[in-house]
């Protein structure tokens, strides 16, 4: 992408990175090998299953850490599991975000014990859900989730939330991070929707491959990088009920076409852990799929790094999805399978079996040594043989103004504009408002789950110094402007009849309507349509005939299709993260022109769930493509015009490249971004082919009367797809290539 974000927290990192460089382990994956093999031959059976057995800080825990609880380590328990069990990694909190102090104390005292009181010192690798920012590091910079990044369309500031994120979590103590999502987001009701890029293959894929470029740079042992986690491998975001860890069915074509392609960028991206699905593809759990974890991913991705289980997943083939009968059979299962690591994580029993079975021959020693050597090439790597323990230094720029700066600049370009009636935003700031709904005043809907604690949903846990919509809108357009009436919970009526009445005071009223936070399997919903009492605040809202702003704050699409047409604008904000206020207020009061895209389709019915990449019989015979509003949607304050679509050849031989350019101008008054968007139709072929894919995008920033000339190149790779043999192929024939309205025909030989 152009327009590259250079802010002075890029500069600061790049500075501090050179400046607390650490003493220089191994370099080249050469000698990195070499050390494992030296190190495996000194290491008894017993310290290599210990390796391969992760367990949570709750099983080291005297107190097990709540919101009214300080959380304290028991130094006997901690003891036992390194010294006894010999366990290679440990995650996560007990579902409470720590001080930065107290992780340091946490970390020094777990590596003070692995490296300095066993037989061969070999560190802890440390593991947390950084998902987007510190987010179990009280004061981290928590920026908009994964779906509301993604509706940013802007590799750029993905990068520099990986490389940010990165920064604060080793400045925790933390070297892992198990993010990012590369599942794709093409089942709406899915409560993991909001954790992905979105619905299309490319535009995840490079967002992902920006994040992994930001949080890892170009060598892992640097002080202020994280190894990334690949998750979560493969298909788990499809379920067909839309429940969470619920089976998917899908083809292996199709699992090749839409659900691998993410994770092979990943691969590429130098990404050295994958974090396996909780649940089954064509009934074959995740943990036990031999096909997926190693006929593929490694013979065939050539993935080289560390498979690590979810949380009790390994358990869950017996107890749970009986294809194991015993849980020791669950152990050999997914060890055979390929899982190097057992997330296990709240006992010891994983290692208790698989000693068993490697003392039995059941599971042979080369495939032990297998994954030990590739948990202990990732320790490496991160400089952990080196220096385990937290760098003070960085702690003392932990959330600095550049990076919160950088925050408010990714929420803001993550805002998206849906109606915008008579341009009746932005609105003067002399106007008085009323605001009211459930997600006016709460910092939680900001940012969803995976925020402090695992439903993000402890408001009273929220840094009282950032600002809800409520607080942004007042610090906007003064409080003697605003006033805010609830209105309605998520589900029930409030005070609505107080909220009605008071739009007599208003000029115009800011809806805020949405979900509560969620995360996983308790964000499971049977319905996407927007809970009653909130429909019917808006329609009585509505009766008063002021104009109505309505604010969208969720997680997944959630039906709006009886009150969109009544509503004067739309600004979706998704899960805009900890700035999200503010960045709202600024696109709703002129003072940011928003730019933001839908990433995924926003459905107008509870079962329209067509993609954007439909396939033809989709919309033929009756059949049709209705959504709410498309994939790749989104309005700005000023208009741009598309001219001049070339492209360099119209035949190619497969080898070739094709270089394609469009003008784009800024027809408007003020300066704007827009996404150029850059789709591909391959009119013919062996399989039936969508209807259009996403081939390319660029971010353009364009001042008013400005026309740029933006170009793209494709070749082979963007042409092929996955043939009758399930294998990826090129066709020769004719394809027809579109941006915004305009259209371009070519021939591949």
């Amino acid at each position: 992408m152009n327009n590259t974000i250079k802010s002075s927290a890029l500069i600061f990192i790049l500075f501090l990175a050179i400046a607390l460089k650490p003493i220089d382990p191994p370099k080249k994956s050469e000698e990195i090998d070499q050390r494992v093999k030296d190190l495996l031959a000194k290491m008894t059976l017993e310290e290599k299953v210990g390796q391969m057995t992760q367990v949570t800080l709750q099983v080291v825990s005297k107190v097990q850490g709540t919101r009214n609880q300080m959380h304290q380590l028991d130094d006997a328990k901690l003891e036992e599991a390194i010294k006894k069990y010999h366990v290679g990694s440990i995650l996560n909190v007990y579902d409470v975000a720590h001080s930065i102090e107290y992780w340091h104390e946490i970390i020094n005292k777990i590596q003070n014990i692995a490296t300095k009181e066993t037989r061969l010192g070999i560190p802890v690798l440390y593991g947390i859900d950084a998902i987007h920012g510190t987010t179990y590091t009280k004061g981290g910079t928590l920026f908009p989730q994964a779906i509301s990044m993604a509706a940013t369309w802007n590799s750029d500031l993905e990068k520099e939330a990986g490389k940010i994120t990165a920064y604060e979590t080793r400045a925790s103590g933390i070297p892992w991070n198990f993010y990012p999502v590369m599942d794709i987001g093409r089942q709406p009701l899915w409560p993991r929707l909001w954790e992905t890029f979105g619905e299309d293959v490319y535009l995840a894929s490079q967002m992902g491959n920006a994040y992994i470029e930001g949080a890892q740079g170009n060598d892992l042992s640097q002080p202020d990088k994280i190894a990334t986690c690949l998750k979560h491998y493969v298909g788990y975001s499809f379920p067909i009920n839309g429940l969470d860890r619920t089976p998917a069915w899908i083809s292996e074509r199709m699992l090749r076409e839409y659900f691998l392609p993410t994770f092979e960028a990943g691969i590429k991206a130098g990404s050295p852990t994958i974090m396996v699905n909780s649940a089954e593809v064509d009934g074959i759990p995740g943990h036990a799929n031999y096909h997926l974890l190693t006929e593929i991913l490694r013979n065939e991705l050539n993935f080289k790094g560390l498979v690590v289980s979810d949380w009790e997943d390994i358990k869950r083939l017996y107890t749970r999805d009986k294809v194991a009968t015993s849980p020791k059979e669950a152990v050999k299962i997914a060890v055979m399978a390929g899982i190097d690591m057992s997330m296990v994580p709240t006992d010891f029993s994983f290692y208790d079996y698989l000693l068993e079975l490697a003392n039995e021959g059941a599971v042979p020693m080369w495939r032990i040594d297998e994954a030990v050597g590739r948990i202990l090439k990732v320790k490496m790597q991160l400089g952990l043989f080196e220096n385990p323990f937290p760098n003070i230094e960085l702690a003392k720029h932990f959330a600095c103004k550049e990076f919160t700066d950088a925050n408010l600049e990714a929420a803001r370009e993550s805002i998206v504009l849906t109606k915008n009636e008579n341009n009746i935003l932005p609105l003067s700031k002399n106007l008085k408002v009323l605001v009211t709904g459930p997600t006016a005043n709460m910092l939680s809907v900001l940012n969803g789950g995976w925020t402090i604690t695992w439903q993000g949903n402890e408001e009273t846990l929220y840094p009282q110094e950032k600002n809800t919509l409520l607080e942004a809108i007042q610090n906007k357009i003064g409080k003697d402007n605003v006033t805010y009436i609830e209105g309605t919970s998520f589900d029930k009526d409030i005070n609505t009849k107080l909220a009605v009445a008071e739009t007599k005071n208003a000029d115009a009223v800011i809806l805020c309507l949405g979900e509560p936070t969620y995360c996983e399997t308790p964000g499971n919903i049977f319905d996407l349509t927007l809970n009653k009492a909130q429909l019917d605040l808006a329609n009585k809202i509505v009766e008063t005939g002021k104009p109505v702003i309505l604010v969208m704050l969720e997680g997944r699409p959630r039906l709006i299709t009886e009150i969109e047409p009544k509503m004067n604008a739309i600004v979706l904000g998704f899960l805009p993260g900890m700035e999200g206020g503010n960045a709202i207020a600024d696109v709703l009061f002129g003072d940011y022109n928003p730019n933001g895209k839908l990433p995924i389709t926003y459905p107008r019915y509870p079962n329209g769930i067509t993609l954007y990449d439909y396939k033809p019989m989709e919309d033929f015979d009756g059949n049709g493509y209705n959504p709410l509003w498309q994939f790749g949607y989104g309005l700005s304050y000023t208009k741009f015009s598309y001219s001049n679509l070339k492209l360099s050849s119209d035949e190619i031989d497969p080898s070739d490249e094709l270089t394609v350019t469009v003008d784009v101008k800024n027809d408007g008054k003020i300066s704007g971004k827009e996404v150029v968007q850059l789709y591909l139709t391959d009119l013919y072929g062996s399989v039936s082919r969508p209807n259009k894919q996403l081939k390319g995008f660029q971010k353009v920033l364009l001042n008013p009367g400005e026309t740029k000339t933006v170009s793209f190149k494709l070749n082979k790779d963007h042409f092929s797809f996955i043939g009758q043999d399930n294998k990826r192929i090129v066709e020769p024939g004719e394809f027809k290539l579109a941006v915004q309205n305009l259209t371009q025909t070519f021939r591949l030989k």
